[in-house]
């Protein structure tokens, strides 16, 4: 968050310099009209600490059934933590990895006064990855995790722009991530298959400001939450090698596993560079 801190104060400062410098500009087309643009920023990811993954032990497709031993006894009583596994046993994983994201976009305004209103879609990446893990009594560690490998949006956006020169404005509309999901354990006995890469659909909402730098281009700075859904993720256990007695295999033969939150949620500072024609 110190992060988010440091680039929304860079970005103010930014904006505040075109803003003293429109005296001598004509302003009464400023923000009518389509655009191109690139966009560069930073992701982090909210508290996540009480996920868990889940699991189908009989394969009907419902989740939430525990996990028992032989003996009845619960085989992932060590616990879960939201991040990676650093080990076999509960002791430390690590953080989820937030990171730089970057696009490009496209995008119409229509100015009706000191209103703007537009639409604007966009494209691109992040680098950021949301991790689960849990481990059982073998002692064996159990890690998800996702990123988007590229992700779009198309949203609405509403403003205000005193003459001319800054507008300032909030936005709102769908959302799509193509996430790469990848597992890691450290159980070597079962076998473990997966379907890899999932669609997630949801929304993005947050607002901001831009200011022409010249007739023709203009700086923005952006807040941005995004909430993607990821509920199709499924990794299945399998016999392998193990005997009949183990856990995953009591209850049917095969156990399905998902993470508890199928919602991949971010938050986002990023600044633009647009060409307005």
């Amino acid at each position: 968050m110190k992060t988010i801190s440091l680039l929304a104060a860079v970005a103010a400062g930014a904006l505040a310099v075109p803003a003293m410098a429109q005296d001598n500009r004509d302003t009464s087309q400023d923000f009518n009209g389509g655009y191109v643009g690139l966009v560069g920023g930073y992701t982090v990811q909210g508290n996540d600490a009480d996920e868990t993954l889940v699991f189908d032990t009989n394969q009907d497709g419902t989740f939430g059934e525990p996990v028992n031993t032989a003996a009845g006894a619960n085989a992932f009583s060590p616990g879960f933590c939201g991040g990676a596994a650093t080990s076999s046993g509960n002791i430390g994983c690590r953080n989820d990895k937030d990171g730089f994201e970057y696009l490009a976009r496209a995008g119409f305004d229509k100015r009706m006064g000191n209103f703007v209103v537009g639409v604007v879609v966009e494209g691109g990446r992040s680098e950021a990855r949301d991790s689960v893990s849990g481990f059982s009594t073998t002692p064996a560690s159990y890690t998800m995790s996702r990123e988007a490998d590229w992700q779009a949006g198309a949203r609405l956006r509403a403003g205000y722009t005193p003459g001319g020169g800054v507008l300032f404005y909030a936005t709102g509309g769908g959302a799509y991530a193509r996430l790469d999901n990848r597992f890691t354990t450290t159980n070597g006995a079962n076998s473990f298959a997966d379907n890899g890469k999932t669609n997630g659909w949801g929304y993005a909402a947050g607002g901001g400001a831009e200011a022409m730098l010249t007739q023709n281009i203009s700086l923005g700075m952006e807040y941005l939450y995004t909430d993607v859904k990821d509920d199709d993720y499924t990794v299945n256990v399998g016999p392998g090698t193990a005997p009949a007695t183990n856990p995953f295999l009591l209850n049917g033969g095969g156990t399905d596993i998902q993470r508890s939150d199928d919602n991949f949620r971010t938050h986002s500072v990023r600044a633009s560079l647009n060409f307005r024609f």
